[in-house]
């Protein structure tokens, strides 16, 4: 044999040490793998073989202050077939499609199907599924789940929503409350063989859910119930579009009771209202048109409108009811006393513009509460021109109009204003009785409220507290405010004037025996102008000296009379009728006397 050559032999050392390094790498892996990670890859392993089902979590309940049922569960199942486990297909088939009344090709298209798990129909009866259950068709599962209902079907519905198929929020408080009414789901571990065949003898694995927490709001079922009535009654009387009612507890931001009709049944939000199957032609006539006949998306279109709360969603321009908050302005700014005079002709004269007053043959001579008293335009145009663009703005920041109110519901709108430095003198006119910019009904009411609580902004809401069901452990939610923001001088006189109002002046049709109301009317034109469709609105609120409650209520495009304060001013009259003595705020010597 002859001897290796150096090169060679060297060649022959390398290729033992990789091998040598080669088999050390792997032994220390393979050690490093089962001595190490076999639990980890154990899990992995059972995974492979383990089949998971979820199962839903009891969504939490929502109530009203008295704890009154808004949103509950009712317990149903859901229907399923696991392909592999089937055994005799023609019978699963059949016996589905007749008990769940589907189409058997509905049923053999997902029987057939080859999946992991195929879901056949969800929000079955109990009863049903039970009896499903008790058959043990091979392959079939049925499995525990909920449906949400409403009891109280179309009361608030624009302001609780509702849930989808899958039971999560998709409008209103269900919604903006998900992550406290939704629970955690948990889940039915089963271990198969290879080719999806339950183990006989196997246990399953449940990891259970969690229940959501529940919502306890300050609506109020009866003040809804008030509302609702009244806004019927006014829908009916005027023909309007919608009619719009807000209550809220103006020293804390509760609210009390919202709606606008038509409301929607929340156990059933995907059905029409019927009532506003219509369109309206050029002169205001409408014409009622069938459901069917509308494209897909024209559907979509008309359910998003249905569902649509105005009241948070949707900008107007105010119109007289923005002349609480031009006051305080003027009050604020140290530039209006209540005895200063003024001259009101029927116009008045802002550049090259003559911008009228609603009585065109005016008002003649008047001090300030005359001007309030009587709505009267010119008053009010000559008051901004005195406090000016700066300072307005500086109270409009204050009371938050340049800001979403932070109600605690989705899909709320901003004000939409002009920039200080586009403001001019037509502007600035315009601006102090309500026109040329766009605020939400909230934003008023946030506003105004402001202005005769003693200037505290409140942040408006509906969610009081959250309970745990098992626990009972209660939290009570809180909301920011801000102090300081308006005089005490400045509440005290606006309560005076806007008790005037109503006593004495365009809002008079409010007037509640017994009750010192104060409030403001507003007849808002839409735009555009030519189009003379009218918004008729007002504010109120009581006691005067020291209000407990306020309401606003906006008509949108009444047919026929259209003035704030002769078709708005008495549904917050009959509203403050019922829920006054409701809510046991007595009555005062002084409105007796009245």
């Amino acid at each position: 044999m002859l001897p290796m050559k150096p090169y060679m032999k060297r060649n022959w050392l390398l290729a033992t040490l990789a091998i040598f390094l080669a088999i050390t790498g792997l032994t220390v892996r393979l050690g490093y793998l089962m001595l190490h990670k076999s639990e980890t890859y154990a899990e992995m392993a059972e995974d492979v073989w383990q089949r998971e089902r979820s199962i839903k979590a009891a969504r939490g309940q929502i109530f009203d202050r008295n704890g009154v049922v808004l949103a509950t569960n009712e317990s149903v199942c859901t229907v399923s077939v696991i392909h592999n486990q089937i055994t005799d297909p023609e019978t699963v088939i059949k016996v589905l499609s007749e008990t769940l009344h589907l189409t058997e090709e509905a049923v053999r298209k997902r029987v057939e199907k080859y999946s992991s798990i195929e879901r056949i129909k969800a929000n079955v009866d109990k009863e049903t599924g039970d009896y499903l259950k008790s058959l043990k068709l091979d392959g079939v599962v049925v499995d525990e789940d909920y449906r949400r209902i409403y009891p109280v079907g179309t009361i608030a519905s624009r302001v609780i929503g509702f849930t989808g198929a899958d039971n999560q929020g998709i409008l209103g408080l269900e919604v903006a409350y998900e992550e406290v009414l939704g629970g955690e789901n948990g889940t039915i571990l089963t271990t198969t063989t290879a080719h999806g065949l339950v183990i006989d003898g196997a246990s399953e694995a449940r990891v259970e859910p969690v229940a959501g927490l529940d919502l306890y709001t300050s609506l109020d079922y009866n003040i809804q119930l008030y509302c609702q009535q009244a806004a019927k009654s006014c829908l009916l009387a005027t023909q309007a579009k919608t009619v719009s009612i807000v209550v809220m507890d103006p020293n804390n931001g509760e609210i009390l009771a919202m709606t606008t009709l038509p409301e929607f049944d929340a156990n059933a939000p995907y059905e029409p209202v019927e009532s506003l199957l219509f369109t309206l032609d050029e002169q205001g006539v409408r014409h009622p048109y069938a459901w069917e006949s509308l494209s897909s998306e024209e559907k979509t279109e008309f359910l998003n409108a249905m569902w649509r709360n105005p009241l948070i969603s949707d900008t107007y321009e105010p119109g007289s009811t923005f002349k609480i908050v031009t006051s305080a302005a003027a009050f604020e700014a140290g530039v209006l006393q209540v005895s200063d005079r003024f001259y009101c002709p029927g116009y008045y004269v802002v550049e090259d513009r003559i911008i009228h007053c609603h009585k065109r043959t005016g008002h003649g001579s008047e001090d300030f509460r005359d001007g309030i008293m009587n709505s009267c335009n010119p008053v009010f145009m000559q008051i901004a021109q005195r406090t000016g663009a700066e300072q307005t703005y500086v109270t409009y920041e204050r009371l938050g109009l340049f800001e979403k109110t932070g109600i605690d519901l989705p899909g709320e709108a901003n004000s939409i204003m002009h920039k200080l430095d586009k403001i001019g003198a037509v502007e600035l006119a315009t601006m102090s009785f309500g026109q040329s910019f766009q605020i939400t009904p909230l934003q008023l009411l946030t506003a105004a409220s402001c202005v005769v609580n003693g200037g505290t902004r409140v942040t408006p809401h509906l969610g009081v507290s959250v309970m745990n069901p098992e626990t009972g452990e209660i939290k009570e939610l809180a909301y920011p405010t801000q102090e300081g923001l308006v005089l005490q001088e400045t509440t005290e006189l606006m309560r005076s004037l806007l008790h005037d109002v109503v006593a004495q002046g365009t809002g008079k049709k409010a007037y509640l025996a017994g009750y010192t109301i104060a409030g403001k009317t507003a007849t808002s034109q839409k735009l555009p102008r030519s189009s003379h469709k009218y918004i008729a609105s007002f504010l109120g609120f009581v006691p005067a000296e020291d209000p407990q409650v306020m309401a606003l209520i906006l008509i949108d495009e009444p047919v026929g009379i259209y003035y704030g304060g002769t078709i708005a001013a008495p549904v917050i009259s009959e509203v403050f009728a019922n829920i006054l003595p409701y809510l046991e705020i007595p009555k005062t010597e002084e409105a007796n006397e009245q």
